[in-house]
């Protein structure tokens, strides 16, 4: 990154943003040349196609192929619009990278208050029993109140495993905190200053067992793949819930199904599932205590503006030569 405080460099944008956020790019990116790319996409997971705007460019803000970030010799800065990265880290594209003296930074902290903010409405709608009534509104719409207020719990003082302690991990931390929850936390490599007792990859089979709930913030890669597997989903209680608002493929699916179907755990709330979209005859849509929200954890409406914010604030460190803001390779 030395260096990088200099001359006018080329930056690719692989996006289609709003009037008002594409507005706020152009005039962020200066004085350096913004060239759009031919291949954009307004679809902020969509995987654009191969793109000669990139291959000649010194930084590249949104999802660019990773052929093109293989191929292109200029390449020193990758700012991906999404948190997850899993195309991206592969061996060719980090070998790449390395070569270059590049580095690859996400959108994580754009989506640390949606995310966390959404994970928490799944545990207060799971708390207090909202789909059942949403439900009976829809369909017989009679006056269930003991059968609800029976099954209904507190949030306050339960026991929470947070599986991830990136941007999202932390600020949920943060919003549970007022609930007085007892936290333990997962995290890739453990700093002491965690919320709550750190736990390890050995020890989550115990921490399955303790939690009332879990939640997921996982972003797919070669580590968590099917992290959340049959064995740590068979230790979790009857009572138990699981959360999942960071990426399908870190859970065992079939098993989490196979538990719902058997009615062994509570429920579960996913925003993300493997694949996406979910097809509509998929057996999650119709699994006992499964509620499903189409990936919208994230989103807000203000969140094109705020990725361009996120990304010319990086654009500033990468001048001056400073560490940048989420960076993952």
């Amino acid at each position: 990154m030395s260096g990088a405080a200099m001359d006018r460099r080329v930056i690719a944008c692989t996006m289609v943003f709003p009037e008002e956020a594409a507005r706020a790019l152009a005039e962020g990116v200066a004085p350096h040349e913004l060239v759009l790319s031919g291949a954009r996409s307004a679809e902020n997971l969509a995987e654009v196609g191969r793109d000669p705007a990139v291959q000649g460019a010194d930084v590249v803000f949104g999802q660019p192929h990773p052929d093109d970030v293989c191929a292109a010799p200029r390449l020193r800065w990758v700012h991906l619009s999404t948190a997850g990265y899993a195309r991206y880290d592969v061996a060719a594209v980090r070998a790449a990278l390395a070569a270059r003296g590049a580095v690859l930074t996400t959108s994580s902290g754009v989506y640390a208050d949606p995310c966390a903010e959404h994970a928490l409405a799944f545990l207060l709608a799971a708390s207090r029993r909202l789909p059942e009534c949403l439900e009976n509104q829809r369909g017989p719409r009679g006056w269930p109140d003991a059968a609800v207020r029976s099954r209904s719990a507190l949030l306050r003082g339960r026991r929470v495993l947070l599986l991830g302690f990136g941007a999202i991990g932390r600020r949920l931390a943060a919003l549970l905190a007022p609930f007085e929850v007892e936290l333990r936390v997962l995290r890739a490599r453990p700093r002491g200053d965690e919320p709550g007792r750190a736990v390890a990859r050995e020890e989550l089979g115990e921490a399955f067992a303790w939690a009332d709930h879990v939640v997921s913030s996982l972003p797919e890669a070669e580590g968590t793949r099917r992290l959340v597997s049959a064995a740590l989903l068979a230790r979790m209680r009857p009572g138990a819930w699981f959360f999942n608002v960071g990426r399908g493929a870190t859970v065992d699916q079939a098993a989490l199904l196979e538990a719902l179907e058997a009615r062994r755990l509570a429920g579960a709330y996913l925003d993300v599932t493997d694949p996406e979209p979910l097809p509509p005859d998929h057996p999650l849509w119709r699994a006992p205590g499964c509620f499903i929200t189409p990936h919208t954890a994230g989103g807000r409406r203000e969140e094109p503006v705020a990725q361009v914010e996120h990304f010319v604030a990086n654009l500033r460190r990468f001048e001056r030569g400073e560490a940048l803001v989420d960076r993952v390779i």
